[in-house]
């Protein structure tokens, strides 16, 4: 059975728990509570002001959607900034 829309963006957005810079490494949280550690060497970060592999562009509590192989970060799409998140009508 395929997944409704609302599903697959659960399934496929993850949150940001933290980010070594020194170890280029990067724990996510999925919406089951799991967390997660990718390398994060080669990883394009895509932001809205563009591309980069500066691991700085990534905060704690961002939600992202990630593309992984083998436990290596292959692309890392920020969804939502964490400063966006607490300035958001919902708070």
């Amino acid at each position: 059975m395929a997944m409704s829309l609302t599903d697959s963006l659960k399934h496929d957005r993850y949150s940001v728990v933290a980010v070594d810079k020194a170890a280029g490494r990067v724990r996510i949280k999925s919406e089951a509570e799991m967390c997660t550690d990718f390398a994060c060497g080669e990883t394009e970060i895509v932001t809205d002001e563009g591309r980069t592999r500066d691991l700085d562009e990534i905060n704690p509590g961002d939600i992202i959607m990630l593309e992984h192989k083998d436990g290596k970060a292959k692309e890392i799409r920020i969804v939502r900034r964490v400063f966006d998140e607490y300035s958001s009508p919902e708070w």
